[in-house]
């Protein structure tokens, strides 16, 4: 066993129990929070609705989350803090990375390896020793250490930010041992992309969660990455874009079917708040919540032939194994 990083302290892995692998619970655009609050609304207000909704998960029988927010995605670690406080029965791991399909944020436009070796500041890029420190420090002044690492690749592929990003995310697993998770777009085959820096930067596959693989349903594909060592996310039920339940669904029994069960992690990709989306769509999108795998996706599965067993890896299993690098 090993012990992993959670906001309110270390856990063994054998503590995690059934677990969604990427949850948010607060997804924002800092500076639209800080500048029209009333988009954001009350904090009070916002933290209860977060305990309401993560007790009831809880009470589903889910024991921990992994919430790969990161720089981009409007991390606050003190919010999370008090959520945390009021559900002690959930453990709740952080990430951290950094969030873009494009370019590195303007901050590390002039602050690059050639910037600090100038200065006399080391190296490596000064991202690494922000992402080092979240790990080892904790993260600002909270004292919550980061439990594993987040970057992204879409459909624009591997663009140089992108690749900057993910290759600072690579070194710092390196140098911590803490797993990665990588929002991908299955569609354009980027975890080939995904596969080929990390093969360069020395990182084994089985501590890297392709994101969002379950929005293809290009099985051969998906087995292809499974058969590369990788994690598959099947990770965004009750969010309908570009598939639906059934295609979700039966790509999992699909793949279950050929033997890939122990290389899938299921989860929804939904948040409390997520201020990408007008509260008043929502309603349209009534299925994204936390509960809708333990109410909807589990039975369909079973009646379509995935065993109790196999549900216990993807969700027990397959978690813990992730975290402890088997």
């Amino acid at each position: 066993m090993a012990l992993v990083s959670t906001v309110l302290g270390e856990v063994d892995t054998s503590q995690l129990g059934k677990t969604y692998v990427h949850e948010h619970i607060f997804v924002l655009n800092a500076d639209i929070e800080t500048n029209y609050p009333e988009i954001w609304g009350d904090e009070d207000e916002r933290v209860i609705d977060a305990v309401g909704k993560l007790t009831a998960l809880v009470e589903s029988g889910v024991t921990t989350i992994v919430d790969p927010t990161v720089i981009g995605l409007g991390r606050y670690i003190p919010r999370i803090q008090r959520v945390a406080a009021q559900v002690p029965k959930l453990n709740i791991i952080v990430a951290t990375g950094c969030y873009s399909f494009h370019d590195v944020p303007f901050y590390f436009h002039h602050r690059t390896v050639q910037t600090a070796q100038l200065l006399g500041d080391g190296e490596r890029d000064p991202m690494v020793d922000m992402f080092v420190s979240d790990i080892r420090e904790g993260i600002s002044s909270t004292g919550v250490r980061a439990g594993l690492l987040k970057c992204a690749i879409d459909e624009p592929g591997l663009t140089p930010g992108v690749e900057r990003i993910m290759r600072a995310v690579a070194q710092s697993h390196l140098a911590t041992n803490v797993p990665i998770t990588v929002h991908t777009h299955p569609g354009s085959h980027q975890g080939r992309n995904v596969l080929r820096v990390m093969q360069e930067e020395g990182v084994e596959t089985n501590r890297v969660v392709l994101g969002h693989s379950g929005d293809s349903n290009d099985i051969d594909h998906l087995s292809e990455l499974a058969d590369a060592g990788f994690w598959l996310g099947m990770d965004r039920f009750g969010l309908s874009v570009g598939t639906d339940f059934e295609t979700r669904c039966n790509t999992v029994v699909e793949m279950c079917a050929r033997g890939y069960a122990e290389r899938m992690m299921l989860s929804h990709d939904a948040a409390c708040f997520i201020d990408w989306i007008d509260p008043r769509l929502m309603p349209f999108m009534a299925q994204w919540t936390y509960l809708h795998i333990g109410n909807d996706v589990l039975p369909y599965l079973k009646e379509h032939g995935v065993s109790d067993e196999q549900i216990t890896t993807m969700l027990v299993d397959n978690p813990r194994r992730y975290f402890e690098g088997n």
